[in-house]
């Protein structure tokens, strides 16, 4: 095995912000990123840990209720343990996609697992890994789908599950229904009945005789049992234990609201004034919070609500005829008596989150980065006074990676292709490869033929603009014109050779579906049990299916590649 780091910039569509993070450390002391992050991303200034929390026993206690019954084994539940003595965490967070969701879902639990021991070696004080669900979210079009391989395409699977037109229901709350084992057939097939597929079934199969699973107990079990030796622990924050626990970031959201929205608009002016965007659009009146309330006539389905902040003060869930209105002191009396139902958007949840856990970094991608530049105002509001005073999360990048298998890197190694080669379209690929492919002689002279007309374009475009401007510009026109052409014959040659070549097409084809499927980095796409059962069908089987993959991502993990690796498995 070995890897390759290349500059996160290689990926198509990095963000300025995004690179200007990662690169924090060449940047000036008056740098925006560093004021809006604190901590630099590489290196160990972030392990400073947080005090310890008064709560440590109760959330060790919800945790561990949780935990066992997402089928946590011996190393979870002794870091449960040690959070109720005191322990700190190391925290990434991710959505419940269908069958673990994409490969960065792994990426991220293999990240804050290796975070957290780094953290644990260098201020001894012990660390535990969280991954936190955020099962809350209403986007079911996100949620519901998995991408995996076939031979010579990308296969999409989808549900079909709990779509109520007008109800924005939690994702976690769905219940699978019977049509998941039809589903569990496919994945099964395309996983090529790898060991992985008892898994899924195990977590994801349909129980007649029960509710059946949903999207965050299927997902939470499967994650639970992935990273089962590595005492990953799994957290599902939407009840009320763990609400009730984060209730205080709830109430100065409700009491502070006219505070924090000109905090935020403040530092959306900031970010666009620096040239960067802001990942969450903050308009006058829009809240922080969510209202959950059920379903009238739709016993045990949730709708989730913006809470919008009106002129009077007062707030309002819902629109059209069902728009409810709500005082601070009536959204105040939900906190206490079931703050479940108050929820945290994107740019609060952080804030919550650790209002929960003893968090001294997160883990995250390049979207959640781009939120803490503007949760990071919230910090500072409600983190004001008190033990917690100017507490900042610091936030790390987690791994990010494309995985080449043996085959793929035969291929590549044949054609003498590197990852940036390979992230382009098929034809393009096709076409460089049939390029690499032409005979020497043959390369030889095209490229004599191209140097000598570009010379030759060169000159008389210089001597016939010395002459007259409009007779050089005239020139500069025929001479793109001829330069086409010859980059027509070159390609023309190179579609010859791929026509003698058939193979060279076929190569391309793997490549860019393997590495950069549908335009993608892979990793976006590509599901990670893909990859859990291409090992396995590799490595042979292990007690775990996927163990041997996993740790090796997070032995990954704990390298310091300040852009993207690629792992030749």
């Amino acid at each position: 095995m070995s890897t390759e780091c290349y500059p996160i910039a290689t990926l198509p569509h990095t963000t300025k912000l995004f690179r200007d993070f990662l690169a924090m450390s060449d940047s000036g002391a008056d740098s925006p990123v560093r004021e809006w992050y604190g901590s630099e991303p590489m290196g160990s200034k972030w392990m400073r840990p947080p005090a310890p929390i008064g709560q440590a026993a109760a959330l060790a206690a919800a945790l561990e209720r949780q935990s066992l019954a997402f089928g946590a084994g011996p190393a979870t539940l002794a870091n449960i343990a040690k959070l109720g003595n005191g322990a700190r965490a190391v925290v990434t967070g991710q959505q419940v996609g269908l069958f673990g969701g994409p490969l960065f879902t792994l990426l991220k639990a293999a990240t804050a697992i290796a975070r957290a021991r780094q953290a644990t070696a260098a201020t001894r004080i012990e660390h535990v890994p969280i991954l936190w669900l955020a099962t809350e979210d209403h986007d079911l079009d996100e949620a519901d789908q998995v991408s995996l391989l076939s031979k010579t395409s990308v296969e999409t699977l989808r549900t079909a599950d709990a779509r109520f037109p007008g109800v924005a229901a939690p994702v976690g709350d769905i219940v699978f229904q019977g049509h998941i084992d039809g589903l569990l057939d496919q994945a099964s097939e395309l996983l090529g009945y790898a060991p992985i597929c008892d898994l899924l079934r195990e977590c994801y199969a349909h129980q007649p005789s029960a509710d059946g699973p949903t999207f965050a107990g299927a997902f939470a079990r499967l994650m639970t049992r992935l990273f089962s030796a590595h005492g990953l622990i799994v957290m599902d924050a939407a009840g009320r234990d763990f609400h009730s626990l984060g209730a205080p970031a709830l109430r100065f959201a409700l009491e502070h609201a006219g505070q924090l929205e000109a905090a935020l608009l403040t530092r959306t002016a900031e970010l666009e004034a620096a040239g960067y965007h802001a990942q969450v659009l903050v308009k006058p009146g829009a809240s922080l919070l969510f209202l959950v309330s059920e379903v009238e006539g739709m016993e045990g389905t949730k709708n989730r609500q913006a809470l919008r902040r009106l002129p009077d003060d007062t707030w309002r869930a819902g629109a059209g005829n069902s728009a409810k209105s709500y005082s601070t002191a009536d959204l105040l009396a939900i906190l206490d008596a079931t703050p479940e139902r108050l929820s945290p958007n994107a740019l609060l949840r952080p804030v919550f989150q650790d209002t929960i856990l003893p968090t001294t970094a997160y883990v995250g991608g390049p979207s959640e980065i781009a939120y803490f530049a503007q949760s990071a105002v919230l910090y500072a509001q409600v983190f004001a006074t008190g033990e917690t005073r100017g507490r900042v999360t610091p936030i790390l990048p987690r791994l990010s990676a494309t995985l080449i298998e043996p085959a793929i890197a035969a291929i590549m190694a044949q054609h003498e292709v590197s990852l940036p080669d390979a992230m382009t379209t098929a034809d393009e690929l096709a076409q460089r490869l049939g390029a690499r492919a032409m005979p020497i002689e043959g390369k030889r002279r095209l490229a004599a033929a191209g140097n000598a007309l570009d010379d030759a374009l060169t000159a008389a475009h210089q001597y016939l603009g010395s002459l007259d401007p409009a007779l050089g510009r005239s020139a500069e026109v025929s001479a793109s014109k001829m330069r086409y052409q010859m980059n027509r014959l070159r390609r023309l040659a190179a579609t010859f050779e791929l026509h003698r070549q058939a193979s060279l097409r076929k190569h391309a084809e793997a490549l860019t579906l393997h590495l950069f499927p549908e335009g993608h980095p892979q990793e976006r796409v590509l599901a990670g049990v893909w990859f859990l059962a291409a090992w396995d069908a590799a490595h042979g089987e292990a007690a775990t299916p996927g163990a041997g993959l996993i740790a090796h991502l997070v032995d990954e993990a704990a390298s310091q590649c300040p852009g993207h690796l690629v792992i030749r498995l």
